[in-house]
């Protein structure tokens, strides 16, 4: 299929999609599943254009990502754990406007990095969650934090979503690639422990989804969903179905674990049609799931 049919082939979905898709977006997930973005697809953009761009392509819940501009009437405001009351509210505001519902925020382990004074920079991380109403925070603690992690996961109701990147052989101390290594640091502590699981980085590596899905059952809380061309590192994203990451098995492994929780469109490759085939992903989804 040539670049100029797939584009056809997909504005022809995205039309067929639409006519259901208001519907959908205004009741409730299909299966209890809740389709949304990742807020680093447009990190091109402020926080409030990439809501915005969310509720554009039919998507019903965000995800922050903890470096992104806030908006572009305050394009010098950082969203992150340091943000003023001030702007929290505008953004809450932003988000009820559009009637988007923020879920998680991507947070770039800086809280960490202060071995001595770790707490209270975590604490200021789940307090910022707390004051917007986010049901998770996702990251890549390190191991020897995790005691302090769950120790806020508790007292904070907050999920912690342990996040996984792919495979670098430039890299071989990173481990996180490795759902079993995951899934050892977690497996004994509190069910709010888990997992985001990144579907590209998985094919990426080389590793099966649905059987690491099967694996997390019970603390896979998100998904960043992506599709991918090919199983090596730098592998692009692709649009739903075009690619080799079996999405719709994917999916229906989500459904059959009565999966409840977030799926976020993420793109991390630049395109000239991110729209279109962002609309395309969550049409795919809402599809798939209504079956």
């Amino acid at each position: 299929m040539t670049t100029t049919h797939r584009r056809v082939f997909h504005c022809a979905a995205i039309a067929i999609g639409l006519a259901l898709l208001a519907h959908a977006s205004a009741s409730e997930p299909p299966s209890g599943i809740e389709i949304g973005v990742a807020a680093y697809t447009f990190r091109h953009l402020t926080a409030f254009e990439a809501i915005e761009k969310t509720k554009e392509c039919g998507g019903d819940v965000f995800e922050f990502f903890l470096w992104q501009k806030l908006s572009p009437e305050n394009p010098k405001v950082v969203l992150d754990m340091n943000l003023s009351d001030e702007h929290i509210a505008k953004l809450k505001a932003k988000l009820k406007a559009t009637g988007v519902r923020a879920v998680n925020a991507y947070f770039n382990n800086a809280p960490f990095q202060d071995k001595a004074g770790a707490e209270v920079g975590v604490r200021k991380l789940f307090e910022f969650a707390r004051k917007l109403g986010l049901r998770g925070l996702t990251g890549e603690t390190t191991p020897d934090q995790l005691d302090l992690v769950e120790k806020l996961v508790k007292e904070y109701d907050i999920q912690l979503c342990f996040h996984n990147h792919p495979h670098n052989p430039k890299k071989p101390e990173y481990l996180n690639w490795d759902p079993k290594y995951l899934y050892s640091l977690m497996e004994k502590r509190d069910p709010r422990m888990g997992f985001s699981v990144d579907t590209g980085h998985l094919v990426r590596s080389g590793i099966d989804v649905v059987e690491t899905l099967k694996l997390y059952k019970g603390r896979a809380h998100s998904v960043h969903l992506k599709d991918i061309k090919e199983a090596r590192f730098d592998s692009e994203d692709v649009p739903y179905g075009e690619g080799i990451s079996n999405i719709a098995g994917i999916l229906a492994e989500l459904k059959r674990q009565n999966f409840r929780g977030h799926v976020a469109v993420e793109y991390e490759h630049t395109t000239d049609h991110l729209l279109d085939d962002v609309r395309h992903c969550i049409t795919f989804m809402r599809n798939h799931l209504a079956k």
